[in-house]
């Protein structure tokens, strides 16, 4: 394990030059859109190129057939009405190709307007039975939204002096919530937030994230320094997880123009100054994720950064930075950091969530989180 730490901090370090850029622009196009609106034009696509080639190849080969294809597509999106019009079309167009091409032989006339009514109507039944899956589907999601509200709060837009923006990536298809965990506690002594990355996928690791935040919750607003309460964090995640789970941590303190850390194994913090620069402050050594307190480690160092007005400071999870393109190159985060200019804390994360989906051409393999704090 202390290899990959090491290799981390190695590549974090290579990424920590400050440097000045500039915006760019890009397309936010929806991949879900397009593939609705192709899936919709389908069945008239395809009945138009088979009348097409029909008329082109004349009467004597008779392609018309072909054209209950169409109506074998229709289902896919839309509902009866859509599914039954493209049917309706689909007999017609046999009729009138069936006419031109001299097939007016009444028994295999019949017997492909039989067929193409016959997958009509088997479209008819499967549009019902995937308006019942979509219902079903919608239900579930409703459950997870509630599930997500409980667990990943929504963070406060204001803290303070601080404004806050998050944005999540689930890397598991159709789900809102995973095994990253992020929370904002406007606590006496400052702002105090965490970011995480709980080990492992599925429903294990969303327990595992629902305990680590509760625990944060407490400590946060009961202990009367970041330290203590990373200690009290770390003792309760220690005496509730099990085997060689882990979740690698970092935990900050937004408090007169300064902020403080404790890292548990995390990628550093990035701290994108007013001038443009950009830093990733990192502690004199690196401690074992929360969950490996029973190897009697030592406990995080806490370390500081100025934070002065205009200043940004995003914290984030390793699915950021270890999201490869099609090279095998890391996203490269602290080139990306002007992206953080736009005005509005979510419109800026939203577009760093884009360009960073645009460099992996595809859907991410990690969970994804990044919380931004701006100071006004």
């Amino acid at each position: 394990m202390s290899s990959i730490y090491q290799e981390r901090r190695v590549r974090l370090r290579l990424c920590a030059v400050p440097v000045r850029v500039r915006g760019r622009g890009f397309n936010d196009v929806s991949t879900e859109n397009r593939q609705s609106r192709v899936l919709s034009m389908l069945p008239f696509v395809v009945m138009g190129a088979v009348a097409v080639v029909d008329l082109a190849s004349g009467p004597s080969v008779g392609y018309f057939p072909l054209v209950a294809v169409g109506p074998a597509f229709a289902p896919l999106v839309g509902g009866w009405k859509r599914t039954a019009c493209v049917g309706g079309l689909s007999l017609l167009l046999c009729t009138a190709l069936s006419w031109y091409d001299e097939m007016t032989n009444l028994r295999r006339g019949a017997t492909i307007l039989v067929s193409v009514l016959g997958i009509t109507v088997a479209g008819l039944v499967a549009v019902s039975m995937r308006r019942k899956r979509e219902a079903e589907l919608d239900s579930v999601r409703s459950i997870a939204e509630a599930a997500q509200r409980v667990l990943l709060k929504p963070v406060p837009r204001l803290a303070g002096r601080l404004r806050a923006a998050v944005s999540y990536t689930s890397a598991v298809a159709e789900a809102r919530i995973g095994g990253d965990l992020y929370e904002v506690v406007a606590a006496p002594q400052g702002v105090r937030v965490i970011v995480g990355d709980v080990q492992g996928k599925g429903l294990e690791a969303v327990e595992t994230a629902a305990l680590v935040l509760g625990a944060f919750r407490e400590a946060a607003l009961d202990e009367a320094d970041l330290i203590q309460a990373g200690r009290r964090l770390a003792r309760s995640v220690d005496r509730q997880l099990d085997g060689d789970k882990f979740v690698t941590a970092i935990l900050a303190e937004a408090s007169a123009h300064r902020v403080t850390f404790l890292n548990f194994g995390h990628p550093a913090p990035m701290l994108l100054r007013d001038d443009g620069t950009v830093e990733l402050p990192e502690p004199a050594s690196y401690a074992l994720p929360l969950g490996l307190g029973a190897h009697g480690t030592a406990e995080p160092e806490p370390y500081d950064a100025a934070f002065l007005p205009g200043d940004q400071l995003l914290l984030y999870t390793d699915g950021i930075i270890e999201a490869r393109d099609h090279a095998g190159r890391f996203y490269p985060l602290t080139e990306r950091a002007h992206l953080l200019k736009e005005h509005d804390p979510e419109t800026a994360l939203e577009t760093l969530r884009q360009d960073l989906l645009q460099h992996v051409s595809g859907p991410l393999d990690d969970d994804a989180a990044m919380l931004l704090l701006r100071y006004r």
